[in-house]
């Protein structure tokens, strides 16, 4: 699962890469916008080598002007942390926002390298006009092993879409990581997990 979710970070960009989609075609489909930002993210990975290859500061720049932004990172980390986002103060919510998408786009810079020949096929989306919550199904083909289907679970805003889940496998991501900080939180509190997941970010930014 641990190199499955590492492959994931290296696909995500292909569904929030394109601002101009995103930002500028509300009314668009999702999955056209994926289909149109995987276009996109194919093409600068095969124009730039240092990006292609993981460079941190390439894909950190990246990962923060191009990508974030196009995920309800609030959602997500609410997601994640589960009952316990309840208990958790106003400082507490936005300390476990701010660490939680330091964390996520240290793993996206260190997994993007993963990413070679692979395609990404797009299912086509039946849309309804009051829908304001989709799934988005793709799957990626590998030029040796079996294809692996990505669900994106997207959510409309007056922003656009944006991204608050990702299945791999039928395994949410948001789930995976919900284990893990349940168990932080028994142990340590939410304070305790705030400070587990910045000393991994610090330890991740010495590592530049």
């Amino acid at each position: 699962m641990k190199s499955t979710m590492g492959f994931l970070f290296s696909t995500l960009v292909g569904v929030v890469l394109s601002v101009s989609a995103f930002a500028a075609s509300a009314q668009e489909n999702p999955d056209e916008l994926v289909r149109k930002s995987t276009t996109e993210v194919l093409a600068a990975l095969r124009a730039d080598k240092e990006l292609a290859a993981g460079d941190p500061a390439k894909v950190e720049k990246l990962a923060n002007e191009k990508i974030l932004p196009y995920f309800n990172m609030p959602r997500m980390t609410q997601l994640a942390v589960g009952r316990s986002w309840r208990d958790a103060t106003e400082a507490q919510k936005t300390a476990l926002i701010n660490e939680f998408r330091r964390l996520l786009v240290r793993t996206y810079s260190s997994s993007l390298s993963q990413f070679r020949n692979q395609t990404i096929d797009v299912r086509p989306l039946k849309l309804a006009a009051s829908d304001t919550e989709v799934v988005v199904k793709t799957v990626i083909n590998q030029p040796s092993g079996q294809p692996i289907p990505i669900d994106y679970s997207m959510e409309k805003s007056k922003d656009g879409w944006k991204v608050y889940d990702v299945l791999i496998d039928g395994v949410s991501l948001v789930t995976n990581y919900r284990s893990s900080f349940a168990t932080e939180i028994k142990n340590t509190g939410i304070d305790g997990l705030i400070k587990s997941l910045a000393d991994r970010n610090a330890k991740n930014a010495a590592r530049k």
